[in-house]
């Protein structure tokens, strides 16, 4: 009996194995390209060319908008960013561990209670809660009052339009993104681990060093990145608490669009800002895997 198989089948064969996936990955491949590949990749051809005399782009070719960054008023805005996005981040995660830890310990109906309460603040309108900072903070706000009231301070003290208050305004937006995935990730941990060490005569505080902090520190890292990534581009809230005395580089990037109408250099601008997010990002995704393998290789 004469074989049917053709040489090329297997061939074939293999080709149609790897195509089966490309009808379930299309949508988000379409997605990706469209609203983010084609956006950055035009960005970044807008980098190489000359503003218009009132505005838009004249093709032609030029690296002044990259030399441009290098001047000291645009470094020091963007290391000003970073600084105060660092300070944003460092205090959530301060105030933030010790609440998921607190609430991954708490009943189920109470857990659901506090879970609610932390993302509670979404539900109202980004700018209503940024107004609303605003009357806390000036000098007839809450605030002033209470610290009057309790003989604090004899006279109002001026909080609005500092640096502190934008730190205060980014916490409070920011502050549920540390919270919750550091919840997710102290309540996967397995609590016979904390219990063998608590049996092996470690301390409370031992069990919780050595057992659930580094453990937790995945869950932190993504913490960091979810309250970093947006105080760094923010620039409602230094524009609103801050006064526009406090210049970030979401507010550069919107000047240099709106107002300077040099387009090429806030694309530059704005390239810049996402290829700092995408080696902050890469950082956290290779010290993330490092320290969830290391156990396991171990």
């Amino acid at each position: 009996m004469t074989s049917t198989n053709h040489p090329a089948a297997p061939a074939a064969r293999t080709v149609r194995r790897g195509l089966a996936p490309v009808p379930f990955l299309a949508p988000g491949m379409i997605y990706l390209i469209l609203f983010m590949a084609l956006p950055v990749g035009l960005l970044a051809f807008y980098t190489f060319f000359k503003r218009g005399r009132f505005g838009g782009i004249v093709f032609e070719f030029t690296l002044d908008n990259w030399v441009k960054l290098f001047e000291p008023l645009y470094v020091g805005v963007i290391l000003q960013s970073i600084v105060l996005a660092g300070i944003v981040t460092l205090l959530a995660l301060l105030i933030g561990y010790p609440m998921a830890y607190a609430i991954a310990g708490l009943s189920p109906k109470w857990r659901t209670v506090a879970l609610v309460a932390v993302v509670l603040p979404f539900w109202t309108n980004f700018l209503i809660r940024t107004y609303a900072w605003i009357l806390l903070l000036n000098n007839a706000g809450w605030v002033n009052q209470w610290l009057q009231g309790l003989g604090i301070t004899d006279a109002p003290i001026s909080m609005l339009y500092t640096p502190q208050a934008i730190v205060v305004g980014l916490l409070y937006m920011y502050l549920p993104l540390m919270v919750l995935p550091l919840y997710a990730s102290l309540q996967q941990l397995d609590p016979s681990l904390r219990e063998a060490a608590t049996n092996l005569g470690a301390t409370p505080w031992r069990a919780f060093r050595t057992v659930t902090l580094p453990l937790s520190i995945p869950g932190a890292l993504t913490g960091c990145i979810f309250v970093f990534v947006p105080a760094m581009s923010n620039f409602v809230i230094p524009e609103l608490i801050g006064g526009g005395k406090t210049i970030m580089v979401g507010n550069l990037v919107r000047d240099q669009f709106f107002e300077a109408r040099d387009w090429p250099f806030g694309a530059t601008l704005a390239l810049l800002l996402t290829i700092l997010l995408v080696i902050v990002i890469v950082v956290q995704t290779a010290v993330s895997r490092r320290l969830t393998e290391g156990p396991r290789r171990g």
